[in-house]
């Protein structure tokens, strides 16, 4: 399996470098011969960029028989650092001196910088979330987060009867309701900081020294809870960061096509198809 993956990431960067030479190689030739040259790469990004937008259309329409979604992805990146190149060549590698033009760069290259950084993190996060155990599903994190404050606090107010002390239960109130009760520490997960965890480790381990075995047996039950709570704020909090990527990338994206149709009208209608910037 790992050496399929690596053979097609391979044939992927070698079809890609061959694209890239090409296009540099058929721009050049092309130069003396085309008085109006940008208007034909320019189209061809405009081309090439409905084409990447149509990755996100695919994955809305599952149950059409176009492929499945990995194969899409790898096309969908392969093209995307296509585009960079056919991005300078169109813009014959100088940053747009016109205002309007000058945005509709940044928009792209802030579409390309969040494409390459989302590619990154889509393949970074599944590793991350299989090494810490079985995933759950991002909607019911909260269902299951609830129901794990819910059994905790029963179980912490129980061991007042059970044990004739409230010593976890005080514990438990000082402690440990508010790290159950919501997501904690979501920018520290994503750096794979482990520290609030531990604190809460320490002071368990610090008051199971003075308990009783049948209070040692609750605490020792609430310790697992927290560790599974913690699991749960990991899997929030890498999953999200997936979510709100697509709220970046997506909306750039439509943007830069609004921009760009607007681009194409400008240039048709003031410069009378003299010139493609």
């Amino acid at each position: 399996m790992m050496r399929t993956t690596i053979k097609r990431r391979l044939s992927g960067v070698v079809l890609l470098l061959a694209a890239v030479v090409a296009l540099f190689w058929g721009h050049r030739q092309l130069v003396p011969v085309m008085r109006h040259l940008a208007y034909l790469t320019g189209w061809f990004l405009l081309a090439v960029c409905l084409f990447l937008t149509a990755y996100n259309a695919r994955k809305k329409l599952p149950f059409l028989p176009l492929g499945n979604s990995r194969t899409w992805l790898q096309i969908h990146a392969y093209v995307g650092y296509f585009s960079l190149a056919l991005f300078f060549v169109h813009t014959g590698w100088r940053w747009p001196s016109g205002a309007f033009e000058a945005v509709l760069a940044s928009l792209y290259l802030a579409v390309a910088a969040s494409g390459v950084v989302g590619l990154v993190w889509s393949r970074i996060v599944p590793r991350r979330l299989t090494a810490r155990g079985c995933e759950a599903l991002y909607e019911r994190i909260p269902m299951i987060r609830r129901k794990l404050a819910e059994d905790a606090e029963a179980l912490a107010l129980a061991s007042v009867a059970t044990t004739r002390s409230t010593a976890v239960a005080d514990f438990y109130k000082l402690h440990l309701a508010g790290f159950l009760g919501r997501p904690m520490n979501g920018w520290r997960h994503l750096a794979e900081v482990r520290s609030p965890l531990m604190r809460i480790k320490a002071l368990i381990a610090d008051l199971d020294r003075f308990l009783a075995p049948d209070q040692r047996k609750v605490l020792g039950e609430l310790a697992v809870m927290v560790a599974q709570k913690d699991g749960l704020d990991y899997q929030r909090s890498l999953q999200l960061s997936l979510k709100l990527w697509l709220f970046v990338h997506i909306p750039l994206t439509y943007s830069l096509l609004i921009l760009t149709f607007l681009h194409v009208v400008i240039v048709f209608a003031f410069s009378g198809g003299a010139g493609a910037n």
